[in-house]
């Protein structure tokens, strides 16, 4: 099925985001003390990595940087195509860390409640917040992000497909609509 595409953020636009991210994670957590920054596999991942280094930036300290996958904590395993998991790198034992998960777009809360509860098997965190490039709405669980990129209202029918030069050779958001 055909469809329309439309750029709604291009790489400058995503870096200014990522930015913005980074100042507000310092300022509310007031420091970078204790704080560990996950990505969620796949674009999460090199979204948090830019995230830590904007952040290394601001105040010049490195934060533990690493990656959660949350295939197996999935509850639509036999809805989904099955994918190939991805590494679950944790940097430092999170019992009693603030940890901020990173994502590109939040849509349902699936993946996110997926990721809390793969958080729980590996520690206790003192907090978690949530970092996400897109949020797009259509929320099917109480979740809602702490820190986010853009707002992107869509219609259950489009499709928000997000493209990083680590993995697709581009930085941009579209928005896809069937045609």
């Amino acid at each position: 099925m055909p469809t329309k595409r439309h750029r709604v953020l291009d790489a400058a636009d995503i870096d200014r985001a990522l930015r913005r991210i980074a100042h507000e994670i310092v300022e509310r957590e007031r420091g970078v003390d204790d704080l560990v920054i996950l990505g969620i596999p796949t674009r999460g991942v090199p979204l948090a990595r830019r995230i830590a280094a904007a952040i290394a930036e601001i105040e010049g300290t490195d934060v533990p940087l690493g990656s959660l996958d949350v295939g197996l904590y999935r509850d639509d395993l036999d809805a989904r195509p099955r994918v190939a998991l991805g590494p679950t790198e944790i940097p430092v034992p999170l019992d009693g860390r603030r940890v901020v998960l990173v994502d590109d777009v939040l849509y349902t809360g699936r993946t996110i409640r997926a990721a809390l509860d793969a958080l729980a098997d590996l520690g206790r965190p003192a907090r978690v917040r949530l970092a996400v490039l897109v949020d797009r709405g259509h929320r099917e669980l109480p979740i809602r992000p702490d820190h986010v990129g853009k707002n992107l209202p869509t219609a259950p029918t489009e499709r928000v497909t997000v493209h990083l030069e680590e993995i697709d050779g581009e930085d941009a958001v579209y928005v896809e609509e069937p045609a």
